[in-house]
């Protein structure tokens, strides 16, 4: 799997996206924090209670009573307390989650769409889930831990109230507990990362393999898939024995080191017992305090949680770390009609050149076809031109307004999109062709006419008020559909990127009409493959590996050798057609550039000609 780019310093922030969590969390991260403080009062409490009862029993004393009632009292409020903590720590967490998931979704959807396609949506998928999850319990493990430090550090300073010589014998084997818990550290990050990057290629691979289901049982290609998507199990079980060994490893350590310690505290309170330098009672709670004070072993368990933590925050900010579109507060001028400038517009791709230097001025209401051999950079051309990515040098400006100045509903309102794979959004294909606007259902019907999705929409049994997902659609139809949705919401420029792709020819000539006779009238430019789709527009685009090698009228270029070769298929096989493609063509003039004063008013388009 591709590995997306990770900011330069990923581990600042996590930091922040797990503070911002905090501060989400921070009334019930304090409350958690509270609580277990609380809870770490009482266990501190309970030693010195239950030492001072034993030795008012063991003398018969009538004062015994209320000391076994203050037992009784802080042992219920320790249990009290720690189910309080869970409560508050389950909460807190979920909290987390949906703050973290509800982030990165934000982000993920606000980006350049060409920067966020390279996470795969397997990855993201992860990252959202079981990344955030993990990385949601951070607030909570610090807060615990924190706590949960406050008794063994109390209880080693009862330890010198009570007798000195027994908490230095505790503390005289610290050092070696310390570095055992370094090195839990230290070798459970990276094998808790690594887990984790496997995992999220195992759900990248079977995510493709769902996408590509029927091509899989077409091949017959099942089991050679199934080992395709697991393939990284081995990895993934190494990586999982890895960590656990490591954990196991500090566990078991720890679960020696302990009692000896506790054993050696013991014995040194025993020796002072004889000498009568401690009570019985005394030395209960020294032995007490001694297994409290060995609880900073137990942390552990939450340091390990805030390792796992921090390892799934870094992959989840790197859906943070995505660079979001931003856009202006101007407004387009009311009288403008879609001229199109792109000023010395260069894009870089991974290192590639994929636009170099494009100097293009469209004409308000001129429909303009792009060509070229694949890689020719056309589809960044299109998104160029709609602002679905930013040129790296250059302008890209409408109607004199430079793109990255519109407002946003501006822009997205005055600019159109559809593409060859078109996707569907909302719960039925009415609310899906208004894309999100409140627009009448008139306005979608008429849309949908244009496109000459009408009648197959209306055949539906829910007609318009049929779910997406429901719907037993052609690809040639959800093409129609996406066509429709631009119609519905076509301003003063409509970009169309292979739009017609999977129309034939007759439904194709139909869309062309009613694109000329039924829809806003505005700029059109629109990524061509096919001989008439060039033909029928009044200017075209000739890119060559990202540069502008032509433009001009297509019976103009078609004199060209090297022009006439990209279209080299089964359409343009017959000269006859071709030739017939070439006369038909308009040839108004090049356009050149308006500095001054809005664009004339569109004449005819070829479309509304060739009908005349």
């Amino acid at each position: 799997m591709k590995t997306p780019p990770v900011p330069e310093d990923r581990h600042a922030t996590a930091r922040g996206l797990l503070l911002g969590a905090a501060r989400h969390s921070a009334g019930r991260t304090t409350a958690v924090f509270l609580c277990s403080a609380a809870s770490a009062a009482a266990s501190l409490a309970l030693p010195a209670v239950l030492g001072r009862t034993l030795d008012l029993l063991l003398r018969k004393s009538p004062a015994a009573d209320p000391w076994l009632l203050a037992c009784a009292a802080v042992i219920v409020a320790e249990v009290l307390l720690d189910a309080l903590v869970a409560l508050l720590g389950g909460t807190t967490s979920a909290r987390s989650a949906a703050w973290l998931r509800h982030r990165g979704l934000e982000r993920l959807l606000s980006a350049w769409p060409g920067r966020a396609s390279r996470f795969p949506p397997g990855d993201v998928a992860v990252r959202l889930t079981a990344n955030a999850t993990e990385a949601s319990t951070a607030p909570v493990s610090a807060a615990t831990l924190g706590a949960s430090l406050l008794a063994p550090v109390g209880a080693v300073g009862a330890l010198f109230l009570i007798d000195p010589w027994t908490a230095l014998t505790f503390l005289a084997g610290l050092p070696l507990l310390m570095l055992v818990l370094r090195a839990f550290a230290r070798g459970s990050s990276d094998s808790v990362a690594s887990y984790q990057r496997v995992q999220a290629e195992i759900a990248t691979r079977l995510v493709e393999a769902l996408a590509g289901a029927r091509t899989i049982a077409a091949a017959g290609t099942e089991a050679r898939d199934r080992d395709r998507v697991l393939a990284p199990l081995p990895e993934l079980a190494a990586q999982g024995s890895r960590m656990w060994r490591i954990h196991g490893a500090a566990v078991a350590r720890s679960g020696v080191l302990l009692p000896l310690l506790t054993t050696a505290v013991l014995a040194v309170g025993g020796v002072r017992l004889a000498s009568g330098d401690m009570s019985v009672g005394e030395l209960l709670a020294a032995a007490r305090y001694a297994a409290l004070a060995a609880g900073v072993g137990t942390a552990a368990g939450l340091l390990g949680s805030l390792i796992r933590s921090r390892s799934a925050a870094r992959r989840t900010a790197e859906l943070m770390a995505l660079p979001a579109m931003t856009y202006g507060a101007r407004t387009l001028p009311p009288e403008g009609h879609g001229t199109l400038e792109l000023r010395g517009v260069a894009v870089s791709r991974d290192g590639r050149t994929v636009l170099a230097g494009v100097d293009l001025t469209i004409p308000g209401g001129t429909s303009v076809a792009v060509v070229g051999r694949s890689g020719a950079g056309k589809s960044t051309l299109a998104a160029v031109a709609g602002r679905l990515a930013e040129p790296d040098e250059g302008a890209v400006l409408l109607d004199g307004v430079p793109l990255g100045a519109v407002r946003r509903d501006e822009l997205r309102r005055e600019v159109g999109h559809a593409f060859e794979r078109p996707v569907l959004f909302g719960t039925t294909l009415g609310e899906a062709l208004a894309g999100g606007a409140p627009l009448p259902a008139e306005r979608i019907r008429a849309a949908a006419r244009a496109a000459s999705a009408d009648a197959f929409v209306r055949l539906l049994p829910q007609g318009y008020a049929t779910p997406p997902h429901a719907a037993p659609l052609s690809g040639g139809e959800f093409q129609r559909l996406g066509l429709a949705r631009a119609f519905a919401r076509a301003g003063r420029l409509l970009v169309l990127d292979d739009a017609t792709s999977s129309l034939d020819t007759v439904t194709e000539r139909q869309v062309e009409r009613a694109l000329a006779r039924d829809v806003r009238r505005g700029t059109r430019l629109i990524v061509a493959h096919r001989l008439s789709s060039a033909a029928r527009c009044d200017l075209v685009i000739w890119l060559e590996e990202g540069r502008v090698r032509a433009t001009g009228p297509h019976g103009e270029l078609w004199r060209s050798p090297a022009y006439r070769a990209l279209f080299a298929s089964a359409e343009s096989a017959s000269p006859a057609a071709a030739d017939s493609y070439a006369h038909r063509a308009p040839g108004p003039a090049r356009p050149v550039p308006r500095p001054h004063g809005p664009a004339p008013a569109p004449g005819p388009t070829p479309a509304e000609r060739a009908d005349r």
